[in-house]
């Protein structure tokens, strides 16, 4: 039997034997005493490689950027993001729930957003409208197919924030995808978030969890909320010694992944089936399927081939590749694009 190739996210990948041998030997302890230092080292390698003053780590990308939003904002506050942003989108509406803000919604080319759209949106000083008082981008951005900012678009919205007084969060969710991608560099972008969000379980291939980054001040008040939000972890040293050792082996080989993302965007664009791939930038490819045609129809005779991905409304696809598929697999995976036959539906 043929092996799966699953292309669903890069959330489903396996730790490598070395990341388990990591894991195996981490010295660990109780983390809400403050006593793992595995825990302590991760948060601390994450600080100084983004030239941030702190960091805490947490079971999700989800936590730290609903912990963020509640360090930054207040009841009644609004939070202005892209329409497609997975804080708006993908997390339960936890803005509303956790931090009783609303929100500013933008339509941002691909989910990027830049100051032409956010500074018409930022609200006066009026008793009928909620405080404007966080902005939040999403690098890479997951619904734009991967599309990313680069440093030089974000420099300018730190600079509109600053002159508004509002803070700015990046929910990095795939930040290290992005940095393979533009050539910049970690250091650089702690001098224009208050807040970053940095998930370790997707391209990296850790098997859980995310480090909010920040200034002692928000950590230490990020602390207590994630205490709140029941994301104290105890001997959470064996998942932060996965974490490390993703950032020391696991970032540089994500250039394979866009390669066969890339590869697999050809491949679609050659197929009667397909009526739009959007451009690839990392390691998210997005495609519409042609008038006639399903999404759903098209993700399952797939999965009858053994390529698995995700339906992505009724009529656009998503493919994920990831540290788990082999360019063999990305070859038996185009093979099949090309030669399947899906049914018109009128």
């Amino acid at each position: 039997m043929a092996i799966k190739i699953d292309l669903r996210s890069d959330t489903v990948t396996k730790p490598t034997a070395g990341m388990l041998a990591a894991m195996m030997v981490a010295k660990v302890g109780d983390d809400v005493f403050g006593e793992d230092e595995t825990v302590h080292q991760l948060e601390t390698k994450l600080a100084k490689m983004f030239n941030m003053e702190a960091g805490l780590f947490c079971p999700s990308g989800t936590m730290t950027n609903q912990i963020a939003i509640k360090c930054f904002t207040q009841p009644m506050d609004e939070v202005i993001c892209d329409q497609t942003a997975h804080v708006y989108r993908y997390e339960g509406g936890g803005i509303a729930y956790h931090s009783m803000a609303s929100v500013r919604l933008l339509n941002g080319p691909r989910g990027i957003i830049s100051p032409e759209l956010i500074e018409p949106e930022i609200n006066d000083e009026n008793i009928h409208y909620p405080n404007s008082s966080l902005v939040v981008l999403e690098n890479t951005v997951n619904k734009g197919g991967g599309a990313c900012y680069h440093l030089s678009q974000i420099e300018p919205i730190h600079t509109l924030c600053n002159i508004k007084g509002l803070k700015l969060h990046l929910d990095g969710a795939r930040i290290f995808n992005a940095l393979v991608a533009t050539g910049d560099t970690a250091k650089h972008y702690g001098q224009y978030f208050d807040g970053i969000s940095v998930c370790l379980s997707k391209g990296l291939g850790a098997p859980v969890g995310s480090v909010l980054l920040g200034s002692k001040e928000t950590i230490k008040k990020a602390v207590k909320i994630r205490k709140a939000f029941g994301g104290g972890m105890r001997q959470a040293g064996f998942l932060a010694a996965a974490g490390i050792y993703a950032l020391d082996h696991h970032v540089e080989r994500m250039a394979i992944d866009h390669d066969h993302a890339r590869a697999l965007s050809a491949a679609l664009n050659q197929v009667n089936y397909v009526a739009l791939v959007l451009p690839v930038e990392t390691n998210i490819v997005i495609f519409e399927v042609a008038l006639g045609f399903k999404a759903e129809s098209i993700v399952q005779l797939l999965a009858e081939k053994g390529i698995v991905c995700t339906a992505f409304g009724p009529r656009a696809v998503r493919m994920v590749t990831h540290l788990d598929i082999s360019s063999e697999m990305i070859d038996r995976a185009i093979e099949t694009i090309l030669h399947l036959h899906p049914s018109f539906h009128k």
